[in-house]
């Protein structure tokens, strides 16, 4: 059998990248190609594979991002497209790459984290990551008198216009929060935007921000809001919200002085590696499009 040999960063390896892509696929159901093609594959996603030819049969990635923290902006590593190929399982090559990972970011991180699925949560925790508990922030909503949504258009990104437009916000925006942020990560939300939330995009002309919601029933549900400046919620509820919206479901942190909104706990798969006296605040939901 010919020996396996680690490779990383191979994202102009035409045919390593699209080997990963397939293991991906035949993994998660989810692909990277047009995500390249198009140029959101930028250095900060970086795969740490174990390869057999041509061939990708090990992977864990490395995001680079920052998170911003009550305002504070902290370094941020997310491990994400942990995967094996079904042929070389149980051979601890996933345990291998981790330790590759950790090794080579060691002190260079605030925190690592990444989100788990649930056959894995014992797998995690003998390389530091310890189990955090999310949480997800509703409000009542009573829209009052509504009126046309003037200056609401919805994205079309098989438009070249309109997808140069999301990924312009993507790298200008300011972070969804400030008590409890990503920043640094525009490559992660094109990949929603092309794969996720397409249908969902929402462009306010007054207000320059993009909205991605999604109705359903009475409960609007606001996955985040892309603004160059600083901006408030309520502008954008105000836009987004229907007559029959009675609830709103926020999947991020929102922060606006005022904003009552109410909080359940979520069990989210997520666990945090902390470096140094840092701390991983409580009580908050990482930012959804920004989940690698």
């Amino acid at each position: 059998m010919e020996e396996l040999i680690f490779a990383k960063d191979y994202k102009r390896n035409d045919a390593l990248r699209k080997s990963f892509s397939e293991l991906a696929t035949e993994t998660f159901g989810i692909h990277f190609e047009e995500w390249y093609q198009k140029g959101f594959w930028d250095k900060r996603y970086i795969p740490y594979s174990l390869v057999q030819g041509n061939r990708v049969v090990a992977n864990v990635s490395v995001n680079l991002l920052s998170f911003l923290i009550n305002g504070e902006k902290k370094k941020a590593i997310q491990i994400g497209t942990v995967m094996t190929h079904p042929d070389f399982r149980k051979r601890g090559l996933s345990a291998k790459l981790m330790n590759l990972v950790l090794a080579e970011y060691e002190n260079q991180y605030d925190f690592m984290y990444l989100f788990a699925n649930n056959t894995v949560l014992d797998f995690y925790p003998k390389f530091g990551f310890k189990p955090v508990e999310e949480n997800q922030f509703t409000m009542s909503y009573n829209p009052g008198p509504v009126q046309a949504q003037a200056g609401v258009r919805r994205l079309d990104i098989t438009k070249t216009e309109d997808l140069d437009m999301v990924a312009q916000f993507a790298a200008q925006r300011v972070p969804v929060s400030r008590r409890f942020g990503t920043d640094d990560c525009p490559g992660i939300f094109m990949f929603y935007a092309l794969y996720v939330f397409s249908q969902e995009m929402y462009y306010l002309e007054e207000e320059d921000v993009i909205a991605i919601c999604k109705q359903e029933g009475d409960c609007l549900h606001l996955y985040d809001y892309l603004s160059r400046n600083e901006m408030g919620i309520e502008p954008v509820l105000r836009k987004v919200a229907g007559s029959e919206t009675e609830k709103i479901v926020f999947h991020f942190t929102p922060d606006d002085e005022g904003l009552q909104t109410e909080s359940a706990s979520l069990d989210t798969g997520l666990f945090v590696k902390v470096n140094g006296e840092n701390r991983y605040p409580a009580h908050v939901k990482h930012p959804m499009t920004s989940i690698a």
